[in-house]
């Protein structure tokens, strides 16, 4: 039979529930309505005039080639973050799990960056490939790379995702690491006496058991992608050289406080959520149907 829990009052739920829905109405639904009212508003710098414009700041969004390349810009990021991130924290998992000795320290080693604030991180990366004095610039140019994140947008790129998956592992390490622990080894035992390679033993067993756990990781990383980067971006290469790095999150930033225009900052914000939305329905409507749960 299914248990099922009753309340003799019927308020009591709502009661429970009213600081996390007061947390979701103040930080998302109002700022969500107050974007959307703004981006059919056109207001000057200084905010003393405003003129409904209905959809003209979305037309002048489309017609702008800047803001259509930043989309290209924010894809491309966003896979090789999210793509990146996963491959490297899920190998990390499955070598950490299997240390006997000292395995706490790997552990605790590895989760350390997480507690790094996201601009310092864009700063560390930024400092470590500062040419000719940072490290990594210096390690490169003795094997005849000559780095410059300043004009080479290949090179800026390469900067903000490595700072941005450096600073997401730890989180994807965390529940990876959980998820293998949680596989019962009598499952990868019995494959092993049927002369199952590791490599097959993975594949078929610990990989399809760990999808409910890769599917909401990658959920997430999508959306770290899309919004948590902004300060990497910011602190590493202010959108630059040009605008090669300025991903969809950062021209919000931009166009809203640096060139003051608000209701097309506001559109673009509304833009983006609507993607990010859209994106997560796809993934719950046809990547799910791969998880095994």
């Amino acid at each position: 039979m299914e248990k099922r829990v009753r309340f003799r009052s019927r308020w009591l739920p709502w009661l429970l529930i009213a600081p996390q829905m007061a947390v979701v109405l103040v930080f998302f639904f109002w700022p969500a309505a107050q974007a959307l009212y703004q981006s059919v508003l056109q207001q000057d710098a200084f905010g003393t005039s405003v003129e409904f414009v209905g959809a003209e700041n979305f037309e002048r969004l489309w017609n702008d080639s800047s803001y259509l390349d930043s989309f290209k810009t924010t894809a491309v990021f966003s896979l090789l973050v999210a793509a990146s991130g996963l491959a490297i924290a899920l190998l990390l998992a499955v070598m950490a799990n299997r240390v006997v000795r000292g395995a706490m320290v790997y552990k605790t080693l590895l989760i350390w960056p997480y507690a790094v604030a996201p601009v310092v991180a864009g700063v560390l990366w930024l400092m470590m490939f500062a040419s000719p004095y940072g490290v990594l610039a210096y390690a490169l140019q003795t094997v005849g790379i000559q780095w410059d994140h300043l004009l080479n947008p290949t090179h800026a790129m390469a900067l903000i995702v490595m700072a941005a998956v450096w600073k997401q592992i730890s989180y994807n390490f965390l529940f990876f690491l959980a998820g293998l622990q949680s596989i019962p080894p009598s499952l990868v035992e019995a494959a092993t006496i049927d002369g199952a390679t590791p490599w097959q033993r993975f594949w078929t067993i610990v990989f399809p058991l760990l999808s409910p756990t890769t599917f909401f990781l990658l959920v997430i990383n999508i959306v770290y992608a899309f919004f948590d980067t902004f300060a990497i971006v910011d602190a590493a290469t202010h959108g630059g050289p040009g605008k090669d790095t300025a991903i969809l999150v950062y021209k919000v930033y931009y166009d809203g406080f640096k060139a003051l225009d608000m209701g097309g900052s506001a559109a673009q914000s509304v833009v983006l959520m609507l993607i990010v939305v859209a994106l997560t329905v796809v993934q719950f409507r046809f990547v799910e149907k791969r998880v095994q749960y």
